[in-house]
């Protein structure tokens, strides 16, 4: 299986009718869209248009509800709990971050701690929400648990992604990631180009080191143990305990401060998933003039690109720089998707009696895919 280039029109329109013929209204499908195709763009392909058969499955099982609208049941000046009654992450989320925004322009810093949500795509795309107003943003989630905590070998934490951005110039300091070695994304992918895991990134049921993709995932789904490491693997002389306590932070912020559904428990129910978030927002103006702190940190940035390499390499990068280049490549370029995405975008068209040559003309399905139904 390979990869076949899709310009960025073309799934843009795609994305958007698929949403809008699962019941979605026309806003709210460009919102769910931009989060898929901003991760594609910037290179993050387990969270882009191959996402889009997770959400599929949800809303077909019904653990997530399009008609769902967010509801806030706790708020002060500064913070807010939010209720997501098992809506769309994305709309969730963008609607939570905006709050969080207009709290941050009236007091200088807004937080909100969501429930009851889903997957809610990149966290770096809420973050940049409030970057891109000059303010700092911030942006966690928990999800079904996929982290085998330090010395353990049943997964009892999400990958739990933090992610941070700040103005700067040339462009923005842009942080995501996950706490976990990878992401369970990251794993599907492997799987979807049948290649065995690198070393170092996932256990198998028993707690023990494996490069299997299907057995990890199979028994990640069927809650049988073991999953993937923490940032710095399963030993502490290699930091593994700082990836668990980095996704305790996360489980902080997103489950714990709404009263939500903690990672050990998300997707064990048969009406929802339970996913919380955590989101901040913060005027960088609390702390003194705000292009002088954006000066300041653009310096330091500039340091940073230019201090001294080491042996063979000629460049260093701060964070945010590689999705800078990667989004204008691939808009001029076109994105790379899957051949088995390609497939499992077939099956979905299919389900929603969409004309999948309407958009991908030309386009020969590989039929002997293991990732075909036959329902397109």
């Amino acid at each position: 299986m390979g990869y076949v280039q899709w310009s960025y029109d073309t799934l843009n329109q795609f994305c958007t009718d698929v949403f809008k013929a699962f019941g979605f209204e026309e806003e709210e499908s460009r919102e769910i869209k931009d989060v898929l195709l901003t991760a594609d763009l910037y290179g993050i392909e387990s969270h882009g248009m191959q996402r889009m058969v997770r959400y599929h499955k949800g809303i077909e099982k019904g653990t997530i509800h399009p008609q769902s609208k967010p509801e806030i049941v706790f708020e002060t000046p500064v913070s807010a709990v939010i209720d997501g009654h098992n809506g769309m992450g994305q709309l969730i989320s963008i609607f939570a971050m905006n709050k969080a925004i207009d709290k941050a322009k009236k007091t200088g810093i807004g937080m909100v701690s969501v429930r009851e949500s889903n997957h809610f795509g990149i966290a770096g795309y809420y973050a940049k929400m409030a970057c891109s107003q000059g303010l700092i943003g911030m942006a966690c989630t928990n999800s079904e648990a996929i982290m085998v905590p330090t010395f353990g070998k049943k997964a009892m934490l999400g990958s739990n992604p933090i992610a941070v951005a700040m103005p700067a110039d040339p462009y923005p300091f842009f942080f995501d990631c996950s706490t976990t070695v990878v992401t369970r994304g990251k794993l599907e992918m492997y799987n979807k180009m049948d290649k065995p895991l690198p070393e170092g990134w996932a256990l198998d049921k028993n707690g023990h080191a494996s490069t299997d993709a299907p057995d990890v995932l199979a028994n990640i789904v069927a809650k049988k143990g073991g999953g993937i490491m923490p940032l710095g693997g399963n030993e502490e002389v290699s930091g593994s305990h700082k990836g668990y306590g980095y996704g305790m932070l996360c489980e902080i912020f997103s489950s714990i401060l709404s009263m939500g559904v903690t990672s050990d428990h998300c997707c064990t129910f048969p009406d929802k998933t339970g996913i919380c978030h955590g989101f901040i927002a913060i005027d960088p103006s609390v702390f003194g003039d705000p292009e002088a702190i954006r000066k300041h940190f653009s310096d330091y940035l500039e340091a940073l690109r230019e201090s001294p390499k080491a042996e063979g390499k000629d460049r260093i990068y701060t964070h945010g720089e590689k999705e800078i280049f990667a989004e204008k490549e691939r808009r001029e370029q076109g994105i790379p998707v899957n051949d088995n995405t390609m497939v499992e975008l077939a099956d979905l068209c299919g389900y929603l009696k969409i004309d999948f040559h309407k958009y991908f003309k030309d386009y020969k399905l590989p039929e002997n895919s293991r990732f075909f139904t036959g329902n397109y």
